[in-house]
C-alpha cells in the first residue's frame, strides 16, 4: 500500500456523509476541493483513505478538515467529515 492516497475528482456522496455535512456545515464545495488537492493523505486501513486540510472559518479560525474515503469502491465513497480545532492531533510534519 502507498504512503499517499490518490487525488479524487470523481466519488459518490453516502447517505450518512450528507447528512453528517448537513449537520456540521460542510459544504460538497469544501469535499470537493480537498479530495481533488488535500494537503494530506492517510491511509486508515486498507481501502480507506483519509483527506485532510487546513481551513479558515469564518472569524478567520483555522480548523483541520478531514474527508474519509472507501477507495476500494469502482467509485471511491465518501463515509464522513469533520471540521477539528486539534489541528496537532492529526497534523503529520
Amino acid at each position: 500500500m502507498s504512503s499517499d492516497c490518490p487525488p479524487l475528482v470523481k466519488y459518490i456522496l453516502t447517505d450518512h456523509a450528507q447528512q453528517e455535512m448537513s449537520r456540521r456545515d460542510i459544504s460538497e464545495q469544501d469535499i470537493q476541493s480537498i479530495l481533488s488537492n488535500p494537503q494530506q493523505t492517510e491511509w486508515v486501513r486498507i481501502g480507506r483513505c483519509v483527506y485532510q486540510s487546513k481551513i479558515v472559518i469564518g472569524d478567520a479560525k483555522t480548523q483541520l478538515l478531514r474527508v474519509f474515503v472507501d477507495v476500494d469502491r469502482e467509485l471511491p465513497e465518501v463515509v464522513t467529515a469533520y471540521r477539528t480545532s486539534k489541528i496537532s492531533k492529526y497534523w503529520r510534519q
